[in-house]
């Protein structure tokens, strides 16, 4: 079951590779009852404890497969589910440490039936949570 905040409780956790982390993850889920295509998709700012995540630093997996954030909205063939979360995987040397974190973020979309002159995006007010790596 998905929270009702668009950053998700499940889902925040560090990644590590040969018992070193790498880096870390945050779920979230989309809040728009039709769910988009990627290429709708109008990536924002991710920040952690005020630290301004590098865009170079972060990819979108969606439906299993990894996008640089940088990339995706050349990928108008995916879409992402309402009821499914994507996954933002942050290349961060050792991670994050044990303990209480301050996440923000904000992205918007378009909406495929406004015209392309109106696409402002629709979005996200910044959301901003503090969530466990335990």
């Amino acid at each position: 079951m998905l929270d009702r905040e668009v950053i998700q409780s499940r889902g925040f956790r560090n990644v590590a590779v040969n018992g070193q982390a790498v880096g870390f993850e945050v779920a979230v889920r989309l809040p728009y009852y039709r769910g988009i295509w990627l290429s709708q998709l109008r990536p924002g700012h991710l920040s952690v404890d005020g630290e301004e995540i590098r865009e170079a630093d972060i990819s979108w997996i969606v439906n299993g497969t990894a996008y640089p954030q940088k990339d995706v909205t050349k990928h108008g063939d995916v879409h992402w589910f309402l009821l499914d979360t994507a996954v933002l995987s942050v290349k961060k040397k050792g991670g994050l440490a044990q303990g209480l974190h301050d996440v923000a973020l904000d992205f918007t979309w378009s909406a495929s039936y406004m015209p392309p002159s109106m696409d402002t995006g629709f979005g996200t007010r910044p959301q901003k949570r503090r969530l466990a790596i335990v």
